[in-house]
């Protein structure tokens, strides 16, 4: 197994339990994104990807059903859908290409962008839910060390806010998410 693969598989597993958790009146809930509840975190994830990978790539992953219908479900049939690619050994032969990024890896591909965003959106979702809000300090300060050096690229996206500034002493999981522009 690829560590791609068992990286995905941690951060899902930790995203899904923090779904799990969401109480039925909870979904309506603000999350910390900007004009967004708790059921919108997860809209993103299963929405966005799907056609991240069929534009730049021959993958077509299996649509569960909307959000609004079952979030939980919806999420579960992604995950399950990106596992599944991520264990397939042949993945790692495979790339993705994009007018933004070039042509890399699909594994990494997935692991840079795919399974960083549901890491960092895992906080999202746990915030708007009032659940446990920790995440790995080792995943991220590996995601601060790389994404700092990208961030005039990163701003311009318009994926993430201003930075938010924090004390310098502050735990790396709270300069991460000030980075991405959360207030943590």
């Amino acid at each position: 197994m690829s560590q791609v693969a068992e990286e995905h598989r941690k951060v899902a597993e930790v995203f899904t339990a923090r779904l799990l958790g969401v109480a039925p009146d909870a979904w309506d809930n603000p999350a910390p994104c900007e004009g967004w509840v708790a059921r919108d975190v997860v809209r993103h994830l299963v929405e966005w990807l799907p056609g991240f990978l069929a534009a730049g790539s021959d993958v077509k992953l299996p649509a569960g059903p909307p959000v609004d219908e079952d979030p939980v479900a919806a999420w579960t049939v992604q995950r399950d859908a990106v596992q599944a690619l991520l264990d397939d050994p042949a993945t790692a032969e495979r790339t993705l290409a994009n007018p933004h990024i070039g042509e890399i890896p699909l594994d990494r591909a997935i692991d840079q962008f795919y399974t960083a965003d549901v890491f960092m959106h895992t906080w999202d979702l746990a915030r708007a839910t009032g659940q446990d809000e920790t995440l790995d300090p080792e995943r991220c300060a590996q995601l601060l060390a790389g994404m700092e050096p990208m961030e005039a690229a990163m701003r311009g996206s318009g994926q993430f806010g201003p930075r938010v500034e924090v004390p310098a002493d502050a735990d790396v999981q709270t300069r991460l998410l000030a980075f991405i522009g959360r207030r943590p």
